[in-house]
């Protein structure tokens, strides 16, 4: 019968040979599997370096997930890594175990190396938890079995750190011998210049996520879009504050937000769309709406400045029949026709499950419009109408429209107009009663699972207060 060692001894053995500094190619062919991550776990906690880079090249899973480990990167350790990595992607080194494909740099939320920690003690090894591939497929992998580096991209500062720098030189310096691919891409606050050089090394057509919020221009955007283009498996996009100087001609303009636009035809899998405080849309929405070629699920275009007519063309788009979320929140609709947005709340009926209205300025005479086609709306869980000033006998026949919604799960609405004074000052008593008549108007005809009712922002402190069973006052 065969007697297996037992974990925790195996362990200490393997610390002692990190101890010793006695571990060799020849012991780590005879080590046993099991003991690798955990001895890795202290060669990499511990800087020994000259061990980490014995035990990579040796590494006897698919996927060496470091990314977990990293949370206080020591760059010493991380050129370590990549130090022996070298050894496998020029072919040096070929131990007879050797089979790893992924170094997986990925900040992911199961923390894999405490997880081996645990099941070491109590005996089980899990066969595939070091050969699970990372859960997105990179097209210009398939077939292939170079090395593949997959990381996320948060860049937030004006210049890379020391870890990054060293892998962004170490990729460019070994290209053709592997291939460097980004999930999830973030752009907060770095310069272009330096954006450029990044995007040059990165695998474009790996990305599925990209955010933007970097305060860039309409030039520096145009500047980007080539790139953009190139991210042909992108499902999400965030595009955040970007302005238009005064100084740009019509023309320009023109021309710059037709080289954004037209990227979108190359983006076939987007799914999710987010542009926030984007000021070159207004009277353009058109150009950017034409040029999808996917159902989006998500759409968002928040604190823009749009026209009438650009309403009107987001209700026509056969990209937008299938939204499960629709976000408006921030678009004065004030002096517009509803018209279009009941057109698009029909043709989005049986989808939308995410509707925000917040802070859009709709008064009494333009709620009747959309009632019809909010009240179909069967799969809506959250609706946020904040933000827009409309009387209590308004409010009282929105809330009987949205009887039949079963599926409501959070209900947010502006407290009455007759809660301010000629001032526009709020009376908190007077909001408190008729937040409590409200309530009870709901109540007489249905149950609500969680409604508020909610103020203008302070002046003062920058809150809103609500009403939900009772008044919850702003903290001025």
């Amino acid at each position: 019968m065969h007697i297996r060692t037992p974990p925790r001894l195996l362990e200490l053995a393997g610390r002692s040979l990190l101890r010793d500094q006695a571990l060799t190619m020849s012991t780590l062919e005879e080590l046993p599997t099991e003991l690798f991550p955990p001895l890795f776990m202290e060669a990499f906690s511990r800087r020994h370096c000259e061990a980490l880079k014995l035990m990579v090249q040796a590494w006897p899973f698919l996927r060496l997930p470091l990314g977990s480990l990293m949370k206080r990167p020591c760059p010493e350790t991380f050129q370590a890594v990549l130090d022996g990595l070298d050894a496998l992607i020029t072919q040096r080194v070929r131990l007879r175990r050797w089979k790893l494909q992924v170094l997986d740099l990925q900040d992911v939320s199961e923390n894999f190396w405490m997880v081996w920690s645990e099941v070491m003690v109590s005996g089980c090894f899990p066969n595939d938890m070091w050969n699970r591939k990372p859960v997105q497929d990179c097209p210009r992998m398939r077939g292939q079995q170079p090395l593949t580096v997959f990381m996320d991209l948060c860049l937030k500062n004006r210049t890379l750190d020391e870890c990054l720098t060293c892998l962004f030189l170490w990729v460019k310096q070994r290209e053709g011998l592997l291939h460097l691919c980004c999930k999830k891409l973030k752009m907060l606050g770095m310069p272009f210049h330096n954006i450029r050089n990044i995007l040059k090394t990165v695998n474009l057509d790996c990305i599925q996520e990209v955010e933007v919020n970097c305060n860039w221009t309409l030039p520096v955007l145009a500047e980007f879009t080539p790139y953009l283009g190139q991210m042909r498996n992108l499902h999400r996009l965030v595009l955040s504050d970007v302005d238009v100087s005064r100084y740009i001609s019509p023309e320009k303009k023109k021309e710059f937000v037709t080289q954004f636009t037209s990227q979108f035809l190359k983006l076939r899998y987007l799914q999710k769309l987010y542009m926030n405080s984007v000021s070159f849309l207004e009277g353009h929405l058109d150009q950017l709406l034409s040029c999808l070629k996917t159902s989006l699920k998500i759409l968002a275009i928040t604190n823009c400045v749009l026209l009438e007519s650009d309403l009107r063309h987001l209700s026509k788009c056969p990209s937008i029949s299938q939204l499960k979320t629709l976000d408006l929140t921030g678009i004065r609709l004030a002096n517009f026709s509803l018209v279009p947005l009941q057109v698009l709340l029909e043709k989005v009926a049986g989808t939308l499950e995410n509707l925000d209205l917040d802070d859009c300025g709709i008064v009494d005479s333009q709620v009747n419009t959309i009632l019809p086609a909010l009240s179909r709306c069967f799969e809506l869980t959250t609706f946020n109408f904040r933000g827009n000033p409309v009387s209590m006998a308004t409010l009282e026949n929105l809330l009987c429209h949205t009887i039949r919604l079963d599926n409501l799960c959070l209900e947010l609405y502006p407290a009455p107009r007759e809660s301010y004074d000629a001032g526009g000052t709020l009376c908190r008593s007077r909001f408190a009663q008729l937040g409590a008549e409200l309530m009870g108007r709901v109540r007489d005809l249905r149950e609500p699972k969680r409604i508020l009712f909610c103020t203008d922002y302070c002046p003062r402190c920058g809150n809103r207060s609500f009403y939900d069973l009772e008044l919850d006052q702003c903290c001025c």
